[in-house]
């Protein structure tokens, strides 16, 4: 039989957070500027109302940096034999085999995530309790690095403009890069396929109006002056990183749900890290999301037809 491994006793060097015992809260995660793995932890527990519903639910894929980020970083798919026990273990059925899947339901389970040793929390676009029913789309505009960011800006822009004649309602977020996240929520009704043909159908046609500009291909050979509309974030098994999750990159930088008015050319979007994030969100008066939560709208059949046009 497998060796099973099980979470040591707390030393006394550990501390808690969120109810998670954090060992090695001292370790260095971020080199620069400095961030220890009890830095993150409580960063995210002093976000936990913000984050927390949009990870709830959600299969998640992992970047586990367990030595920070000068060590070995590795994409995290499916979970092993042990997990942190505020976590949730699901099993998802795949094309061959059932995967087996983590959720954080809560902020114990989002702080368990940081006890890992994980930088990065992408989630699935379904809850596993409707798993083949996603609840969003995403349009993920991935610059070349030869593009500025108001051309990046310009972009999220027709995107929300072409989804608004739809009759579809967007939001918009940052990445912890140079690009954006354009998410559709839905009521779930249409399933993966359906979900990954209109996004491919509306990437297209941008890319066909402005050849020069958009392109869906993703060879980064030869896109330097483009923009990637990546539609395959609507495949299944496929994910997009958490709005406020942190990404493993130089400065801590998060991904961070904005208003539309606050999408502007003057906007700095790598300012959003795990240092000026909690500020920001004390400061605000409302979700910027607000109106995402209470969304309800279906991809019919009228909107394939208008997609295809």
């Amino acid at each position: 039989p497998k060796e099973i491994v099980r979470e040591r006793p707390a030393g006394p060097n550990d501390s808690a957070v969120a109810g998670v015992t954090i060992s090695h809260p001292d370790r260095v995660v971020y080199p620069d500027p400095k961030l220890t793995k009890l830095d993150i932890a409580r960063y995210y527990e002093s976000i936990a109302t913000w984050i927390v519903p949009h990870a709830a639910g959600r299969p998640l894929t992992l970047v586990r940096c367990p030595e920070g980020l000068r060590g070995e970083c590795f994409f995290m798919k499916h979970s092993k034999v042990w997990a942190p026990p505020a976590l949730r273990r699901v099993r998802i059925k795949e094309k061959t085999k059932l995967g087996e899947y983590l959720i954080a339901d809560d902020i114990a389970g989002i702080v368990s995530l940081a006890q890992m040793g994980v930088l990065e929390i992408h989630t699935w676009n379904s809850v596993f309790e409707n798993v083949e029913r996603p609840n969003r789309i995403v349009f993920d505009l991935d610059p070349g690095d030869e593009v500025g960011w108001p051309a990046v800006v310009r972009a999220a822009r027709m995107v929300r403009d072409a989804l608004a004649a739809l009759k579809l309602d967007s939001w918009v977020k940052t990445t912890g890069g140079r690009g954006l996240h354009i998410v559709v929520p839905l009521t779930p009704h249409a399933d993966w396929s359906q979900c990954l043909e209109f996004s491919r159908a509306l990437s297209e046609r941008f890319e066909r109006a402005d050849p020069d500009l958009y392109t869906t291909a993703f060879a980064k050979a030869g896109r330097e002056r483009k923009i990637l509309i990546d539609y395959l974030r609507n495949n299944r098994t496929n994910t997009s990183i958490a709005a406020f999750s942190t990404r493993a990159r130089k400065g801590a930088p998060v991904s961070v749900p904005l208003t539309w008015e606050e999408l502007r050319d003057s906007l700095n979007p790598q300012g959003f890290t795990v240092a000026t994030v909690p500020a920001r969100l004390a400061r605000l008066k409302s979700d910027p999301w607000l109106g995402y939560w209470k969304c309800r709208q279906k991809l019919t059949k009228q909107l394939f037809r208008a997609v295809r046009e």
